[in-house]
């Protein structure tokens, strides 16, 4: 499978390249679940699964007993990082589309790109080890396919950057023009730049990343190293927010990494959806 990923620090500048590298796990073979399109309210739906090295990757939705989302994620079997691609790819990667159970609330996020990073992307020594992307989508797939340097608008719509407001205060696009720094298929990436990442010392182990488009807040981006997921060491944290929203629903304030021992399953998950209102 091929893959890229693009992230942006304000420290670094950034250009995107993919790689591959395989992965190991010695627990037994997941079961991958049927997808559901609907869900009792308390229950949770999956969507379509997708293979993925030896195994395979898929969405799913937990909602409360009145059907509001409690937890939006991708889970993984442990296969999955089996068998991985170790070659670089020649053009422009395809990612992994990953559509949620239709019929569940999922708040303001839309469908998921997963990409697999096996030699990570430049600069050197940042985010240049294997890792996975995954790309919570606030818009829908037509956005993303709008993000094309053939396109005559091109350069008009990725120099037109949202609002600070709609983005944390601590994150920032990479330094260099937003033209250069726009993925296509996917934005412009903007990083934390709170985190000190200095070259061949910082231990990237996993990172939020934040992407807009066109003057718009588009995704929400976990970027997770394949050797941090087999550490299989948990994550709870909070997300960091904006001060203002560009749209009203119900919005992730939480994000979470788990491994599942009996299932042999990864999880990474937006949860904590809190209403927000647009201004």
């Amino acid at each position: 499978m091929k893959a890229i990923c693009a992230a942006a620090a304000a420290s670094v500048a950034v250009t995107l390249l993919a790689g591959c590298t395989d992965g190991h796990s010695t627990a037994s073979a997941a079961v991958v679940p049927t997808a559901t399109a609907t869900a009792a309210p308390g229950q949770t739906a999956t969507g379509p699964s997708k293979p993925m090295g030896d195994g395979a990757v898929w969405t799913y939705v937990v909602n409360d007993a009145a059907g509001k989302p409690v937890e939006v994620g991708v889970r993984m079997t442990g296969a999955a990082l089996r068998a991985l691609p170790n070659d670089m790819p020649e053009g422009h990667p395809v990612p992994v589309m990953l559509e949620f159970p239709s019929a569940v609330g999922t708040g303001v996020l839309n469908h998921v790109e997963f990409y697999w990073n096996p030699m990570g992307h430049e600069p050197p020594g940042i985010w240049d080890k294997p890792h996975f992307d995954y790309h919570f989508f606030i818009a829908d797939e037509s956005v993303s396919k709008e993000v094309d340097p053939a396109n005559e608008d091109f350069a008009t719509k990725a120099e037109n950057l949202p609002d600070t407001k709609y983005m944390p205060t601590d994150f920032a696009p990479p330094p260099g023009t937003a033209v250069s720094n726009t993925v296509p298929l996917m934005g412009l990436h903007w990083a934390d730049k709170a985190i000190i990442r200095t070259p061949h010392q910082y231990d990237f182990t996993e990172e939020m990343i934040r992407g807009s488009w066109n003057g718009n807040v588009i995704f929400l981006e976990p970027m997770i190293t394949r050797d941090w997921l087999l550490s299989h060491t948990p994550l709870d944290e909070q997300l960091k927010e904006p001060a203002a929203y560009q749209r009203s629903g119900l919005y992730p304030t939480t994000y979470t990494v788990h491994y599942d021992a009996t299932r042999d399953e990864y999880s990474v998950a937006l949860g904590g959806f809190t209403q927000r209102e647009a201004s």
